[in-house]
């Protein structure tokens, strides 16, 4: 009887030990959010997306072409680094912007062909709490994007 009651009580044991260390997306956010404000200081360029993601833009070059949608496909050169200035990544790239993460969804249709923009993305409209090659869970993603061509 005492085995029964083991094998039946410990998984619920484990079960209520690993349910605190669940992810807790209100405080990520908060913690994202005053990341971004601290990083971002006193720079008044830098202006929050209409949409509420959470991302901030901050226009480097206008350009004065078109300005793409969600249904765009972009061509775009772009450095991707961290908020201590790691670079994770930089690369020219041709892709449908709705197929990109969510903070380049939001900040881009801001952006006109030919322009150059920084985005602030938090985690949440970046890799959420999954981390990346290169990228930790979490983390705020700081882009620099040229935007070279709106395919279509």
């Amino acid at each position: 009887m005492k085995k029964f009651l083991l094998f039946v009580f410990a998984p619920l044991v484990i079960l209520a030990s690993c349910s605190k260390d669940k992810f807790d997306a209100s405080k990520q956010a908060a913690a994202d959010d005053a990341a971004i404000k601290a990083y971002i200081g006193t720079d008044t360029a830098y202006h929050a997306t209409a949409d509420g993601s959470g991302v901030y833009y901050k226009m480097v070059t206008l350009g004065t072409g078109a300005r793409p949608t969600l249904s765009s496909t972009i061509k775009v050169t772009y450095t991707g680094k961290l908020l201590d200035g790691t670079i994770f990544q930089s690369a020219t790239i041709t892709n449908p912007l709705s197929g990109l993460i969510q903070g380049w969804q939001s900040g881009l249709p801001y952006v006109r062909m030919g322009g150059r923009v920084i985005l602030v993305i938090p985690s949440r409209a970046g890799y959420g709490n999954n981390a990346q090659s290169g990228i930790p869970a979490n983390s705020v993603l700081v882009f620099t994007i040229d935007l070279l061509n709106i395919v279509n």
